[in-house]
């Protein structure tokens, strides 16, 4: 059977914790930042963890 390939786009926007648990960054962080507070601005900037229910989707296409 041939090797499973690594989805280009999925390695870009994902990352996986030590723990196993997968990181993403928040949208609504690239323009327009006059009409957004700067506690939101400091908040998105932050990476998010991943909901449990895409979690096992994910990994797939990241190949673990």
């Amino acid at each position: 059977m041939p090797k499973q390939k690594t989805h280009s786009g999925a390695k870009k926007r994902f990352k996986i914790t030590g723990s196993g648990k997968i990181e993403k960054q928040h949208s609504n962080l690239r323009h327009n930042f006059e009409g957004k507070p700067t506690r939101r601005t400091r908040r998105l900037a932050q990476d998010a963890l991943v909901s449990g229910a895409d979690t096992k989707v994910i990994k797939k296409l990241l190949g673990k």
